[in-house]
């Protein structure tokens, strides 16, 4: 069931929410964190189905802040989808008219679950200091995705800039597959990495990442080699005992290649936003390790020379 108020205000709200959980024999306490969306009218549908499929696995409050006309007197729009609806958790969408959207935080503020962790997500275009943003500075962690931007690496670099403990990108959270293959590879005995090549479509802002992320772990020059996708296409680790690749050409099913041995075949498809939501919802502090690699990006971009 899904409930319309429009022209409401944020007490009309938590009152509807209140007689919602009341209806239907439940409160709050199950609601693990509460999810924000920040986006507008293009985006929200998948950003919001994005959000529920990951809410089957971390039961949230998901509150959706889809910015509408700024000529347009100060109003509010909203949408509350029932627990059952939306998943487990509940949906709030709000559109905000006018000087309303310029001003997210005072409107979601009386909307949070108490005592719960707040999660924002930008699945658009975010903003380049997220933990500055006003609704960012609500949260405990913050979500961006630098592939929807115009120039994302560009994009990337400069969010890096004003990381902040908390932060985190959607494209560092798609590579987890390659790096979990990767370190499985280099469990079994390989000899010294002496260098790496990273291929991937150009302007690919998860291969700068996974480049980053080699080098500063395997203290190796790692170069940056362009395909035409889709994604990343292949990355090549040079031992002195041969090579190691990994090769993935039509974004499924990737070989992996080992001098001396037979090649074997590996699943590693690419992953959608729900897949990467839901592994950013199972942890609430800083991603050290995205840290670590996201400070060794610019410094490698600079010194790379590669035409990305």
């Amino acid at each position: 069931m899904t409930l319309y108020l429009p022209r409401t205000t944020t007490s009309q709200i938590t009152e509807a929410l209140m007689a919602e959980r009341l209806s239907v024999g439940g409160g709050a306490m199950n609601m693990v964190l509460t999810l924000v969306i920040v986006t507008d009218e293009a985006d929200h549908y998948d950003a919001v189905r994005a959000a529920t499929e990951a809410g089957r696995e971390h039961p949230s409050r998901v509150v959706a802040l889809i910015r509408r006309d700024p000529e347009a007197e100060p109003a509010i729009d909203a949408e509350i989808r029932r627990p059952g609806t939306s998943g487990p958790g509940e949906a709030v969408l709000l559109r905000l008219y006018g000087p309303l959207g310029e001003h997210p935080d005072s409107v979601l503020t009386p909307l949070l679950v108490p005592d719960a962790p707040v999660v924002v997500w930008w699945p658009g275009r975010g903003p380049a200091d997220p933990a500055a943003d006003p609704v960012g500075r609500l949260a405990h962690r913050r979500i961006t995705d630098a592939l929807r931007a115009p120039d994302p690496v560009r994009d990337l670099v400069e969010r890096v800039a004003h990381y902040r403990a908390g932060d985190t990108d959607l494209t560092w959270t798609r590579l987890t597959p390659w790096r979990s293959l990767l370190a499985s590879a280099m469990d079994q005995p390989c000899g010294w990495v002496n260098s790496a090549r990273v291929t991937a479509e150009r302007d690919y802002p998860s291969a700068e990442l996974l480049a980053a992320w080699l080098s500063e772990r395997l203290e190796v020059p790692v170069e940056r080699g362009t395909s035409d996708g889709p994604g990343l296409t292949e990355v090549r680790l040079t031992t002195d005992q041969g090579d190691i690749t990994i090769s993935r050409v039509d974004g499924r099913v990737a070989t992996l290649s080992r001098t001396g041995q037979p090649d074997q075949t590996v699943a590693l498809a690419r992953r959608g936003a729900a897949l990467a939501l839901a592994e950013e919802l199972r942890r609430l502090d800083a991603d050290e390790t995205y840290a670590s690699a996201a400070r060794h990006l610019e410094p490698l971009l600079a010194g790379s020379g590669v035409d990305r």
